[in-house]
């Protein structure tokens, strides 16, 4: 029998060929913390669907097209890719000409695998600081008149490079820093103003959406959070401060109901704690509640579950039409994939679809970074500020940003 060490040192090794392979324009990457995998190539896209049943009838395109892969000969039933925040807007979905699979990465924190990008950039706030701390306070008052109970305002920053950015390197450092959470990479089409060319979703998401593996499904939604600190007393603190917090644990169970609420026709069991545990990365502690399910039906894809999910109260809010219409209002931009899901599912079902967050929409020298914070009846505005400062961190400091960063007024 080969030694476990030999076997786990072999499989570190294919993960960390498959991340050394990625090539921006032409692949899919994604990890988790039990596997890597890499696509190359688009033997067919899933065509677009648009309108209010889009996402949900995204599911059934997907079906047929992998029908129509397989009825070609194609031996890789499975789609990969992302769908974005709102349901209405098509998702970017290809079959792969070639995917390749390895256990989780692993690396010694010793190595040199870590390097800032060693470019400068300019950055510039979308929305300023105040006019987010006016949108939190407009949501606070939305609370109060009316039945809405959380909603996530989210903000952008806008990252411009002298020089271009190297998405490999990038995501290197994204998965050094992040290996207990899903770091992904996903090719985009040019942007349909034409502003910019091919782009790159690319980020290391600390939340599983929905997995589904035989009649196993799994979800693990993050609410509720706090940012790291460099003092491990503090950090401790901060902790323990975060799994009692009134505010924190309340906003933690409005996402836990309307999950269970969302998975529960799909399923004969549902075991859903009683209360979250903490879970962190290496900016930010969150908790986290683990809801694990037995499948009653073994046509019910990850996809057709994700979609069913999506969007949760974690990145939308609740009610969620009252909240999406809300975030319509406040927010001045577009979330485009933030805040969607990016994963892969299989012709059998299988499948694992990710949070879309602690993430970038970038092209050659642009990058276009993302943070929300969720807000409930309690929330202060400057500490919602300071959350989403803390959430941006997970890709600043992959970046290596630092002092070449200069913010425009």
């Amino acid at each position: 029998m080969i030694p476990k060490s030999i076997v786990e040192n072999v499989t570190a090794s294919l993960a960390a060929q498959l991340l050394e392979s990625y090539e921006a324009g032409s692949s899919f990457f994604f990890a988790s913390p039990r596997r890597t995998l890499l696509a190359r190539g688009t033997f067919a896209t899933v065509p677009p669907t648009v309108g209010e049943d889009a996402l949900e009838r995204l599911p059934g395109r997907v079906r047929s097209v992998l029908d129509d892969a397989r009825q070609a000969d194609h031996d890789i039933p499975v789609v990969v890719g992302a769908v974005p925040f709102d349901g209405t807007v098509p998702a970017q979905l290809v079959v792969p000409m070639t995917i390749q699979r390895a256990g989780p990465l692993v690396f010694d924190k010793a190595d040199s695998v870590h390097r800032p990008l060693g470019a400068h950039y300019t950055v510039q706030p979308v929305p300023e600081p105040a006019a987010y701390l006016h949108g939190v306070e407009r949501a606070l008052t939305l609370m109060q008149s009316g039945p809405l109970r959380k909603v996530v305002l989210s903000r952008s920053l806008h990252l411009h490079a002298a020089a271009p950015i190297d998405m490999r390197q990038l995501l290197r450092n994204l998965a050094w820093r992040n290996p207990s959470g899903y770091t992904f990479a996903v090719d985009l089409p040019p942007s349909e103003d034409g502003t910019t060319g091919a782009r790159t979703l690319i980020g290391a998401s600390p939340e599983l959406l929905v997995s589904r593996s035989g009649f196993q499904v799994l979800a693990n939604p993050l609410a509720g959070s706090a940012a790291r600190s460099a003092d491990p007393v503090v950090d401790q603190e901060r902790a323990r401060a975060l799994l009692t917090s009134p505010k924190d644990l309340h906003e933690h169970a409005v996402v836990i109901d309307a999950v269970a609420e969302a998975l529960r026709p799909y399923c004969k069991t549902l075991e859903v704690p009683a209360g979250p545990s903490l879970v962190s990365t290496a900016t930010m502690w969150h908790l986290s509640t683990r809801i694990i399910g037995e499948l009653a039906d073994p046509s019910i894809s990850s996809l057709t579950l994700a979609a069913a999910l999506h969007p949760t109260p974690a990145v939308c809010g609740y009610p969620t039409q009252l909240a999406h219409e809300a975030i319509g209002s406040i927010e001045p931009f577009e979330r485009g994939y933030y805040t969607g899901a990016v994963g892969w599912c299989d012709a059998s079902g299988d499948g694992q679809w990710a949070v879309t967050i602690r993430c970038a929409e970038a092209d050659e020298r642009t990058l276009r970074l993302f943070a929300g914070a969720g807000i409930v009846a309690g929330s202060r505005p400057e500490s919602e500020l300071a959350e989403t400062e803390a959430k941006f961190r997970t890709m600043l400091q992959a970046m290596g940003l630092g002092q070449g960063a200069e913010v425009q007024p």
